[in-house]
């Protein structure tokens, strides 16, 4: 018999790439297509025996007959000739959340959600697991420094996922979310995000009421104390609610935070007991969501001294304030695509480093709108400069929210308001250049955005070696 044949339109991103090797370990023949193939998602894939392709053909997607399924990513528009040729012949097909609900999900589905820390929460969560036995079926959206698998469909009665509040496919407008039936959730915090899909602050903070709705009377919610939104929401809940934070009241409580440029430590008090953690990472927002890490796994039964020992092994994200960089000058890679993420992170660097910070930034489509400019005030006070580079542009398609987003000029009218060195730079070589030509010893330089910045870091890191 046969092995199955699975074909992933859009295979090179972090989560669809992961999805595929995952079905490929388990025995599937694994297809895949994309408009093209980067480092470091291209180097996972050429440690498998997945057959890959640039572009779109549908004679090599069909090589050997048509696939079983074919998993199609939102880079799939509505002319792509794979995508075509599936409706034509009706072949099953699914967004990549909804496999994941056919093959990963168990009878305990933990999901990690919030508008921030989800990726390395889910992937904390999923590592303690893992290196605990239990086997468990996960799936996170990004590439940890331990080198662990981002999915897995594993043995184990438990599943652990990134809950994605963004949607599911062009098709398909709920939450990725609504697909993984929770019977435990962890919530880090609610704030409005992703403006081009949800217009309003009600709009986004439905689907998280809707989430919540979700749980079980019988399951969990492990909510940060400290995000009164998030909070308030868990509240509305008929399951057990759980705490966590810096708050005193919070069931499960850090504090004693230090943080250095090696790392960090900081204490857990749970009722009687406290416990030190430790860990490479630093960040208040990272030790924050270490401690709803922690809660949820013990509360799953995983011994205290276990989650401990294995916090102190994860290295953290790729991506999530990844030291690219370290001689006379520090090079920072970080996702933060908000300025709220990006005031986290340089909060972050300017207390552990003594060098003047320059901020290179690019917001993804939904923070260029006018409804998230108020969030840009004092966003960026601990950068010495603000660099704007020339923004990724995103394909309109006759799409009022992408027409309303602000330009380069724009984004930094608004960051100047209430920061007096921001500079434009739209051209990438140049950008490089003044970066080199203004850094000097001790100094940091952080890229802050979801997009790869077309090599600027790499180039960056080449002239800061020679």
């Amino acid at each position: 018999m046969k092995n199955k044949h699975i074909h992933f339109i859009g295979i090179c991103g972090v989560a669809m790439s992961a999805i595929a090797i995952a079905f490929q370990k388990k025995g599937w023949t694994v297809t895949g297509s994309d408009k093209g193939f980067y480092p470091p998602v291209s180097t996972h894939l050429k440690k498998t025996d997945i057959t890959f392709y640039p572009g779109w053909h549908v004679e090599k997607m069909t090589k050997h007959g048509d696939p079983d399924i074919v998993i199609v990513g939102n880079v799939a528009s509505s002319k792509n000739e794979e995508w075509l040729y599936v409706q034509e012949k009706n072949i099953p097909y699914k967004s990549y959340p909804e496999i994941i609900a056919s093959h990963f999900i168990q009878s305990t589905s933990i999901v990690c959600a919030g508008t921030y820390g989800k990726t390395t929460s889910s992937a904390l969560l999923a590592w303690i697991f893992e290196q605990h036995g239990k086997q468990p079926s996960y799936m996170f959206g990004g590439l940890t420094q331990n080198d662990f698998p981002a999915a897995q469909i594993g043995e184990g009665n438990i599943s652990i996922l990134e809950g994605d509040e963004y949607k599911t496919a062009r098709w398909d407008n709920r939450p990725k979310f609504k697909s993984y039936s929770p019977t435990h959730l962890m919530l880090t915090a609610v704030s409005w995000d992703h403006a081009d899909i949800y217009p309003t602050e009600a709009s986004y903070m439905k689907e998280f009421e809707d989430l919540i709705e979700m749980i079980p009377k019988e399951g969990n919610i492990t909510v940060c104390i400290d995000h009164k939104k998030a909070l308030a929401l868990a509240k509305n809940t008929k399951s057990t609610v759980t705490t966590y934070g810096k708050d005193q009241t919070a069931a499960y409580r850090y504090s004693n935070l230090n943080e250095s440029q090696i790392g960090m430590d900081f204490t857990i008090t749970h009722k009687d007991e406290t416990h030190t953690i430790e860990s490479p990472m630093i960040g208040s927002y990272i030790a924050e969501n270490m401690t709803g890490v922690f809660a949820m796994a013990h509360q799953l039964g995983i011994p205290t001294n276990d989650i401990i020992t294995h916090i102190k092994t994860f290295h953290g994200m790729k991506r999530r304030l990844e030291k690219r960089y370290e001689k006379d000058v520090i090079v920072f890679d970080d996702i933060a695509h908000s300025p709220e993420k990006a005031k986290a992170t340089l909060q972050t660097i300017r207390k552990v480093y003594n060098g003047n910070i320059i901020a290179v930034f690019e917001p993804n489509t939904g923070n260029r709108k006018k409804e998230s400019f108020p969030q840009y005030k004092n966003a960026f006070t601990d950068a010495n400069e603000v660099i704007i580079g020339r923004l990724t542009k995103v394909k309109k398609e006759n799409n009022p929210e992408h027409q309303e987003a602000c330009n380069e000029h724009g984004l930094a009218d608004i960051i100047k308001k209430s920061h007096t060195q921001v500079t434009v730079i739209d051209d990438d070589a140049m950008l490089v250049e003044h970066i080199i030509k203004q850094t000097k010893k001790d100094d940091v330089i952080v890229f802050l955005g979801s997009h790869g910045f077309r090599g600027m870091i790499e180039e960056t890191i080449k002239k800061l070696e020679h």
